[in-house]
């Protein structure tokens, strides 16, 4: 099977999106198929080459805002033409691909429907007013058009399912897939010692719940001087962070990485007292699954497609969002109960291992695509 796979995700991959795209397509060509991934070039960059045997295809990208969707369509359908012979289907993965013109079949993996995304800009967030403008009236209104052309939707969670009923879809069409994590390198560490670190991965974004992360370790930073908290990722939310820190004299106690080798990471995760999901909104994380796969305790918010890893008590705890006190809580409980904190973190691997591999993700795929060239409806027990 020859598949193309279409995203605005940026390659190689750097997080979130291109990872799952990643992974996705090693499972495919470690089964003798093979893969295209089309996404964005560099600003007047068009280029093609493999990466780790996927071949990667960037067409011209302008961005040029609110047109910028619009613009990539158009120079991805003129590279497509030109390959289009050689794919059997294409598979579309959200938010904002371009707009591919093609007789072949298509499926589209939604990761978060942008009617429903661009809710949570917050004023903390730069150009959130006209982020929810242009969700609204630009790239919804492409989104929709893309999903009703597709012969299967897909989502990476329930929650995202459901939120696709704004949609006004034909719900037939919609399979849930999931999202994956590589168990086998993000896994428990041998004999190892947890560090002093509270750790927390992803975007730099008010969404994710950072400045809670921070007023709570107010209430941590007297009653344990030791822990201290790590913060691994990108965003241009990280200047207000730093300053915030500053302002409430925890400097010592925050460290922030940045962007972390994914071989570094995995350390990191295993080496830390436990992780922290304190987002106001999510799909389905992937840093969630990592970290629950390394084997550490995980809290995270009540919140989408956390509500459907966590279950409270069980493998991970459960916190209201936006919510600096129960977070400090539910830190203190798993600092002062090392036997619960060691039962989470058993049952989170254990969680991963019978749910979210990669292994599992490949094969409800390879059905939704075998559906796909057999014209026959999405396999409905994926729901």
């Amino acid at each position: 099977m020859n598949i193309c796979i279409v995203t605005s995700a940026s390659f190689p991959p750097a997080e979130g999106i291109g990872n799952y795209l990643y992974n996705l397509s090693q499972k495919f060509l470690a089964k003798d198929h093979q893969v295209t991934i089309m996404t964005r070039g560099d600003f007047g960059i068009k280029e093609s080459y493999f990466y780790d045997d996927i071949r990667i295809v960037k067409s011209l990208y302008v961005p040029i805002y609110p047109f910028h969707v619009h613009l990539h369509s158009f120079f991805a359908n003129r590279m497509f033409r030109s390959l289009e012979k050689q794919f059997d289907i294409v598979n579309f993965h959200t938010p904002l691909p371009p707009l591919i013109e093609t007789s072949l079949p298509i499926m589209t993996t939604v990761h978060t429907p942008m009617l429903v995304d661009t809710r949570f800009y917050e004023s903390m967030d730069s150009g959130s007013l006209a982020a929810k403008i242009m969700g609204r009236y630009v790239s919804y209104p492409l989104e929709l058009k893309l999903l009703k052309k597709s012969k299967i939707i897909a989502t990476v969670s329930k929650s995202v399912a459901d939120e696709l009923k704004e949609y006004h879809l034909d719900n037939k069409n919609c399979t849930v897939i999931g999202n994956g994590v590589d168990e086998t390198r993000f896994s428990p560490a041998k004999n190892a010692s947890s560090g002093d670190y509270i750790l927390f991965t992803g975007r730099l974004t008010y969404r994710k719940g950072l400045f809670d992360l921070i007023e709570c370790a107010k209430y941590i930073k007297d009653e344990y001087p030791e822990i201290s908290f790590v913060v691994v990722g990108k965003g241009n939310l990280a200047p207000n962070l730093h300053k915030k820190v500053e302002q409430y004299g925890l400097k010592e106690k925050f460290r922030f990485l940045g962007y972390v080798d994914p071989k570094e990471l995995v350390d990191i995760y295993r080496n830390a007292r436990m992780f922290v999901m304190p987002s106001h909104y999510e799909g389905l994380p992937t840093v969630l699954l990592e970290a629950m796969s390394c084997g550490i305790p995980a809290i995270a918010t009540e919140v989408s497609g956390n509500l459907e890893v966590i279950k409270h008590c069980k493998n991970g705890l459960l916190i209201p969002p936006k919510s600096p006190r129960k977070m400090a809580d539910a830190i203190s409980l798993l600092l002062e109960d090392q036997k619960l904190s060691k039962t989470l973190g058993e049952n989170a691997r254990r969680t991963i291992l019978e749910n979210y591999t990669w292994d599992m993700i490949y094969g409800k795929y390879l059905k939704c695509y075998q559906c796909l060239l057999e014209d026959r409806e999405p396999i409905t027990e994926l729901l």
